[in-house]
């Protein structure tokens, strides 16, 4: 039973109603995938723009600590220096700082599992721990060290943070250009702008700059005027990509201020390219104080306006999500109402038809259905109203068409009984092979249907030998008018003496190949020719593998794909004929085969192979080619077993004597 049937099968062994609660069922499921594969979206991309938003609350404090720890830094420096007012101690400072890590740790505790990002916290929170006891004991070059190891490690988390949170993945223009500037533009000046500072401080001790400081300086003012253009590049891509509108209004003003003060700041440390330039360390930290404050204020707010966008995306999102279900809800109560009609309606149908057949089975066959349907179920009705109608009319017909059919089948059969006694007429006599001089030749031939597509013959025509085997495509009628071709053509070429191996298969596949584009046949076949004189076989044409099993019971192969060419498939064959010559002891056994035998098939599907039959030739090899013919044949037949014969089944065996 193939797939279609059985599908068939199964859905006839069930009820309508149960075919409905199927049907509803498979109509279910994609859409209930399409709703969970939809909803799963919308979920996950509320999931993405809330991370990041925990992402921004996680680096508020971290701006905070950004903001105080290199002005603590900077005190270090301003004790040493009397120029320099100190706005504000140590401990103030300190207490600043302790406040800003005790929110960075309540922040840490609430999100730190989901960005990842405690053990980060612990190793700033402990270095800074350890600053605080030791820094008072610390020469000026540990202290810097330690303080720039807690500035890398407070941006490395910033950076952290901005991975983990999907910050740095954001998808919109407007947030992503927002995200840009608070993780990565803003923190890299204020960093520059940190240096620029410290820079001033340290080198505000000595009298007069020296080249190198020049130059650290001038680079400094190179990066920060890049960064500054890129900056306001950016934003306003942003803002001219803001569907909400809300970033020109709220942050340009703070833009343009922090632009002007950053080109403040560079045009004043630009002078330095000049070597009798004054360099003016003051106004570089009071510049870059100016700059610093607007950073951070700027950064204030666009992650306040950052957090902004974010929210009205999972608004959005979540009432996309809600119209989705108010629609899948809308449309699965249409579907049971359309369902549950439908099965009413099919219901109404078949009990109508079920009263209706009770009527004909009783022969009540003019008994007429009315049912006031107008889609297809009315079709069906009025159907099988024609139906009844038609009833007595196709029965008068079939019992006539079973008539000419019994007297058709009775023709065919007699045509093919007639080919086939016309194929085995032609097949070579036990006496005519006793006549060949020189070798004992035994053939069998059982076609798979009652007319075979086999061919073999032995022919002798005035002392020359001739042995052919073939095996034309399919079996059945037309197969078996090839093969009587066949056998015609080689007989007449034989008798007009045509020795060339050439001209005798080019003339055979000319006479095949007109006569199948004649009647449109989709036909060909493997033809070998032997040609034997005393001792010697000459082999030509294209067929299965010849054996040669010698009087030492050694097998030998004789491959014959390069001999020639399907008769029948080409128009000229001449350039593919070849002959190759086999010497002949007493004992040897030649074995000529078709592929009904090595792909004999047993009920495991396991073939009988080449193998197989040289083995059996091997073992029977001394006895006489009729008893060696028994062998085989009994060995496939054992092999085949109670399995279905696929194929016409041929074999030729010759004996040198």
């Amino acid at each position: 039973m193939n797939r279609k049937s059985l599908g068939i099968h199964l859905m006839n062994r069930i009820s309508y109603p149960q075919k409905f609660i199927l049907i509803g069922f498979l109509f279910a499921m994609p859409l209930v995938l399409m709703m969970y594969l939809l909803i799963s979206e919308i979920n996950t991309r509320v999931d993405f723009a809330q991370k990041e938003i925990y992402g921004n609350q996680y680096l508020r404090p971290l701006r905070q600590l950004r903001e105080y720890i290199p002005k603590f830094h900077l005190l270090n420096y301003q004790g040493l220096n009397p120029n320099l007012s100190q706005h504000e101690s140590w401990d103030n400072f300190e207490a600043k700082i302790d406040a800003d890590f005790q929110s960075l740790a309540n922040t840490d505790r609430q999100l730190g599992t989901t960005l990842v990002s405690r053990e980060q916290f612990n190793t700033i929170y402990q270095n800074w721990q350890k600053f605080k006891l030791h820094r008072s004991q610390w020469s000026l070059e540990t202290y810097d060290v330690v303080y720039q190891k807690i500035a890398y490690d407070i941006n490395k988390l910033s950076a952290h943070v901005g991975d983990t949170s999907n910050l740095i993945l954001d998808p919109d223009l407007d947030t992503y250009y927002l995200m840009d500037a608070t993780l990565l533009k803003i923190p890299e000046m204020q960093k520059l702008l940190s240096e620029i500072r410290l820079f001033s401080q340290k080198s505000s001790l000595r009298s007069d700059a020296t080249p190198e400081e020049r130059a650290k300086l001038i680079t400094f003012a190179g990066k920060l005027r890049e960064l500054n253009q890129d900056l306001a590049i950016n934003m306003e891509v942003g803002f001219s990509n803001n569907p909400h509108g809300n970033l020109r209004p709220k942050l340009s003003q703070d833009l343009i201020k922090f632009n002007s003060v950053v080109e403040q700041l560079t045009g004043q440390l630009d002078k330095l390219i000049y070597p009798t330039a004054t360099v003016e360390y003051y106004t570089y930290l009071d510049g870059s104080d100016r700059v610093l404050n607007s950073s951070f204020e700027l950064w204030d707010k666009s992650v306040n306006e950052l957090d902004f966008l974010l929210q009205k995306r999972i608004d959005a999102l979540v009432t996309r999500k809600h119209l989705i279900y108010v629609f899948i809800l809308i449309i699965l109560t249409i579907v049971v109402y359309l369902f549950v009609s439908f099965y009413l309606a099919v219901m109404q149908t078949v009990f109508v038809l079920e009263e209706a057949s009770k009527n004909m089975a009783s022969g009540n066959i003019d008994h007429k259905i009315i049912l006031d349907n107008k889609d297809e179920l009315g079709q069906v009705v009025g159907a099988f109203n024609k139906i009844a109608e038609a009833l007595v009319g196709a029965n008068q017909e079939i019992t006539v068409l079973n008539d000419r059919l019994k007297s058709e089948n009775m023709r065919m059969s007699a045509e093919l009984d007639v080919t086939r006694k016309i194929q085995q007429m032609l097949l070579p006599k036990d006496r005519e092979l006793k006549e060949v001089i020189g070798l004992d030749i035994a053939g069998f031939m059982e076609p798979a249907d009652e007319v075979g597509g086999d061919y073999y013959d032995v022919l002798q025509h005035e002392g020359k030998v001739k042995i052919g085997i073939g095996d034309v495509t399919g079996h059945g009628l037309e197969s078996g008018v090839l093969m009587i071709m066949l056998q015609t053509a080689v007989r007449t070429l034989l008798t007009y003496n045509e020795a060339d191996p050439v001209r005798f298969l080019t003339a055979i596949n000319t006479v095949i190949y007109d006569n199948m584009q004649r009647m449109k046949w989709d036909k060909n076949a493997s033809l070998a020719l032997l040609d034997y004189h005393e001792g010697m076989l000459k082999l030509s044409g294209q067929h299965e593998e010849m054996i040669v099993v010698r009087c030492n019971g050694s097998a030998e192969r004789f491959d014959t794909i390069d001999l020639g060419f399907p008769i029948g498939l080409d128009e000229d064959i001449a350039d593919f004929v070849a002959q190759t010559l086999v010497q002949l002891h007493s004992g040897d056994v030649v074995v000529l085969y078709t592929d009904g035998i090595t792909e004999a098939k047993n009920m495991n599907k396991v073939l009988y192979g080449l193998d197989r039959l040289i083995k059996v030739i091997q073992i029977n090899w001394q006895q006489t080619a009729t008893e060696i013919r028994h062998a085989v044949i009994d060995d496939v037949r054992s092999h085949i077993g109670q399995q279905k014969v696929f194929d016409d089944i041929t074999l030729l065996i010759l004996k040198q004597k």
